[in-house]
């Protein structure tokens, strides 16, 4: 796997091996993932509890989350850090209406805090970027396969 080459895909990366691991947590020690994000791990559930279902689902959904944010470091797509600052936002929004509504414990302000302050991350990324221009697609410098062989019909 390769560094991220800018400073917009540094943020995306931090966010994504994180969002990588807390899936993974979630997938194996769902009540520690529980306990993190501030919701009550009772003895027993009550049938009809899908706390379990959810968590699985929800994990798994993270843990694909943090390997398409890698997969995007790793080729540098940039469109998908522009998308993800706007995406962010939303989510940190939904997230702070639901503990504002008391839908969500106050501890899980600290979700939507990490959205948002991703997305603002991601955003002054780009914006760094773009003024020490570093949005041009990196040229490979070595002389090895990384570079694209010239074609032998090109036009002249």
């Amino acid at each position: 796997m390769r560094l991220p080459r800018s400073g917009a895909g540094w943020t995306i990366a931090v966010f994504g091996l994180l969002a990588l691991l807390l899936g993974a947590l979630g997938l194996l020690w769902p009540e520690t993932q529980l306990r993190l994000l501030g919701f009550e791990v009772p003895a027993e559930r009550a049938p009809g509890d899908y706390t379990g279902t959810f968590l699985t689902a929800s994990s798994m959904a993270s843990f694909n989350m943090g390997v398409y944010y890698l997969l995007a470091v790793a080729t540098e797509w940039r469109p998908f850090y522009r998308f993800t600052v706007w995406f962010r936002l939303v989510t940190f929004t939904v997230f702070t209406i639901a503990v504002l509504s008391d839908v969500a414990p106050d501890r899980f302000f600290g979700v939507a805090a990490w959205e948002g302050l991703g997305a603002l991350a991601t955003a002054a990324g780009l914006w760094w970027d773009a003024r020490r221009g570093a949005a041009a697609p990196a040229v490979p410098t070595r002389s090895d396969d990384s570079a694209p062989a010239p074609a032998s019909d090109a036009a002249r």
